[in-house]
């Protein structure tokens, strides 16, 4: 990835200097889009800048007031800053009930022109996946536009990491838009729209965010197709990476640790209940060597205080047991009710 980012450096220099559509335009862009298109199974795909900025101005451009938005009620702050920004009616549902929704569009889709639902592929703070194929069901029944924001399952769910499409075998062409992030799978920065020809045609002449602003860095761009290319090539990662998260996954509950919702992903949160305690066990984990952030009140209720760990492929099954052993000898020392519960 290095050598890739060096050689995109020394042939188009630092910065693209100006929107795509003045001057910024570089090849290196349109082969990171057609590779993600191909990837997960679609026509065509749009880089921009952020992952928040791409979830904002595309839900805030292609929706507005007369239109109704669904999201899940743990949505990320960049889908519920796009539905604000659009103008139209925002309504939460309760966390993965597609029940519920169904039922909102039975009794609401009359009233609207038209109506997205905004779901996560796998939610970053819980780790829990979201049974898709009952989404793709309901937003068929009641002619509705799927959202579906893979910053945490592009990479990772599936068995070569195409994301929850290949998790539940569904066609990709199902969701109306999918979304992600060239930060965390991807090693780099930035976000990107994946769908049909005139959905990318349409963002890239009209979409704010990508009309007015910068095009990603030569830099950047070239890190996530450089990660992208390792992963088509290898795909023993995503394997690795299914048995490491299972493995961390076991042993904590086997230790009587709080691990919520979490199942299939390699999002793992270890729930506290108390900022402060939360604060601690961080610390004392970072003294022992292990680095993993504790979440708190107000980002989530003071109940739901965790440690969120990431489980990557590079991770050995030694350093997985140890981080296991090392939280729960320290929440003992910290709250010795904690376990005993």
């Amino acid at each position: 990835m290095t050598k890739a980012v060096k050689e995109a450096v020394e042939r188009f220099g630092t910065s693209v200097s100006a929107s795509r559509l003045v001057s910024g335009e570089k090849t290196i862009h349109r082969e990171l889009e057609r590779g993600i298109a191909d990837f997960i199974g679609v026509e065509d795909t749009i880089v921009l800048v952020g992952g928040h900025s791409t979830n904002e101005t595309t839900i805030g451009h292609l929706f507005g007031p007369g239109d109704l938005i669904l999201h899940d009620a743990l949505a990320h702050n960049s889908i519920i800053m796009g539905c604000k920004l659009s103008g139209a009616r925002r309504r939460p549902f309760p966390h993965n009930d597609w029940k519920a929704v169904d039922q909102l569009l039975g009794d609401l889709r009359g009233e609207y022109r038209r109506v997205l639902i905004a779901i996560e592929g796998v939610y970053s703070m819980d780790g829990d996946v979201t049974p898709l194929p009952k989404f793709i069901e309901v937003k068929k029944r009641h002619k509705a536009f799927l959202m579906v924001d893979e910053a945490h399952s592009i990479g990772t769910m599936g068995e070569h990491g195409r994301g929850v499409s290949e998790f539940y075998k569904i066609n990709p062409a199902d969701v109306d838009i999918w979304m992600g992030t060239l930060s965390k799978s991807f090693g780099s920065c930035g976000g990107y729209i994946a769908g049909c020809k005139a959905l990318v045609e349409y963002l890239k002449y009209t979409a704010p965010g990508f009309v007015y602003s910068v095009g990603l860095s030569p830099s950047n761009t070239a890190a996530a197709l450089a990660s992208l290319r390792v992963l088509e090539a290898e795909p023993q990662r995503v394997k690795r990476l299914h048995d490491n998260s299972k493995q961390f996954l076991e042993l904590a509950k086997s230790k009587g640790l709080n691990t919520g919702m979490s199942k299939d992903s390699p999002v793992v949160p270890i729930i506290i209940g108390n900022s402060m305690h939360a604060l601690m066990l961080s610390k004392q984990l970072k003294n022992r060597g292990i680095n993993v952030q504790p979440i708190l009140y107000p980002a989530v209720e003071e109940k739901a205080a965790r440690l969120r760990f990431f489980i990557t492929s590079c991770h050995t099954p030694e350093q997985i047991k140890t981080t296991v052993n090392a939280c729960a000898e320290e929440l003992a020392k910290i709250d010795p009710a904690y376990l005993a519960a």
